[in-house]
């Protein structure tokens, strides 16, 4: 029976109930009370999600997001509206499944991402980001398509566009309730300028860099987009799992899971291990094509809450290297600590303040689309914000303050970045 068709026989048969009563105040349905049911069984269902069978079952959720932020590059400033970035914008996932026998489960994930501004994208010269994974102007794409086959005893095996077992792996294990206003991901200022100190001249570089390469090398999560390819995740055996995956030509990667409670702590982490030889190597999202090339990536996170008093710390590393001349290898370090702690009725406030160093060995020109030298260069970021969760609504809204400097090494100096964010999320 159809959950929705359930509901709506519930709501007729308390009208009918209501009806043998003989209570005054029952609805006049007229002479053929069976049709009017019916009929209003009919009106109850319109009024929800269909699906297209009775074996197969439909759910609907995703979030919307949207924030302001006002940024100053040392020479010019301005505010911009946009979306949280490419895989953290708003969206819609539709999601399913069927029993076909007992502990063993089909289904389907359908992710559709909806880009207004994407902030991944945004800079000096341009308010209204593009979607960074398709290129495209903003609207709906698809970011996730695939469908699965699960056994309560053996695990699950999904095949189509997906994330893959390393994307937001280091991520994920942050249980603090500031993970999207706060993550080792240059969400906010990818596609920034850097500053001359003193100067309206531009450095041809950008605070991103190649993203995983150069300009302050890795800022985290390396391979961060969904991918076409078959992923295994294992049952959760003692907190532990395990996930791996493979596709395109040729990419793969297996990471280690663990989540528990020791006495009043809170634990979570992972680590994870990445490699591709795709003929057309872009995993850094923008910049150059590289051909014939091998990218590796390790990463590892960690997530400590003691329950009784909402103190938390997370921290993550990740190293990622290419093995073409003229790029060699970065680094990123991340720390994040404050409290979680429900002060008023809306829900858990958070506070948190945070560190990140990005150390890599090129640097990326944004105005040839090459790379440009390799030289050691870094990049720090020091942050804090607030975030409250409106747990009535399903929402969080948050402000943060971060500041970006850069160091190449060279004897030039570079104006800092800031910025002041002003952000929500609401759930459906």
């Amino acid at each position: 029976m159809n959950k929705y068709s359930l509901s709506a026989l519930m709501a007729a048969g308390l009208v009918a109930g209501s009806l043998s009563t003989g209570s005054a105040s029952a609805a006049d349905l007229g002479g053929n009370c069976c049709a009017d049911l019916e009929e209003r069984i009919a009106e109850l269902e319109a009024t929800t999600a269909r699906k297209g069978n009775r074996k197969v079952s439909l759910t609907v959720s995703g979030w919307v997001g949207q924030q302001v932020t006002y940024w100053d590059d040392g020479h010019e400033s301005n505010t911009y509206v946009t979306d949280l970035g490419s895989t953290l914008a708003s969206h819609v996932k539709f999601t399913g499944q069927a029993t076909i026998l007992p502990g063993w489960t089909a289904g389907y994930v359908l992710h559709l991402e909806a880009i207004g501004s994407d902030s991944l994208t945004t800079s000096q010269n341009t308010p209204d980001g593009k979607n960074l994974l398709t290129g495209t102007s903003n609207g709906v794409s698809t970011l996730q398509s695939f469908w699965f086959i699960k056994s309560d005893q053996l695990g699950k095996v999904s095949v189509g566009k997906q994330s893959d077992a390393a994307d937001n792996a280091a991520i994920l294990v942050d249980g603090s309730g500031s993970l999207v206003p706060a993550n080792w991901v240059a969400f906010d200022v990818l596609s920034f300028g850097v500053r001359y100190k003193g100067s309206n001249a531009s450095t041809g570089l950008i605070w991103g860099g190649d993203y995983c390469q150069a300009a302050g090398g890795a800022w985290g999560d390396c391979f961060g987009a969904p991918r076409n390819v078959v992923r295994y995740d294992s049952p959760t055996f003692g907190g532990f799992s395990v996930s791996a995956s493979w596709g395109e030509d040729d990419i793969w990667a297996v990471t280690t899971r663990y989540a528990g409670e020791w006495a009043d702590f809170k634990v979570a982490a992972v680590a994870s291990y990445a490699e591709s030889t795709d003929e057309a190597l872009n995993h850094g999202l923008i910049g150059p094509q590289v051909y014939n090339a091998t990218q590796r990536y390790f990463q590892a996170g960690a997530y400590v809450e003691h329950i009784p008093t909402g103190l938390f710390a997370y921290g993550a590393y990740g190293h990622d290297d290419y093995d073409f001349a003229g790029s060699g290898q970065s680094e990123t370090w991340y720390g994040k600590g404050g409290i979680r702690q429900r002060w008023n009725p809306l829900g858990h406030t958070v506070l948190y303040g945070e560190y990140e160093k990005i150390r890599g060995s090129g640097q990326f020109s944004q105005s040839a689309d090459t790379f440009i030298g390799a030289t050691h260069d870094s990049v720090r970021v020091a942050g804090g914000g607030i975030v409250q969760e409106i747990d009535a609504a399903a929402m969080s809204v948050w402000l943060k303050y971060r500041n970006l400097s850069y160091d190449d090494n060279s004897g030039n100096s570079y104006d800092n970045f800031n910025e002041f964010t002003f952000g929500a999320l609401i759930n459906y």
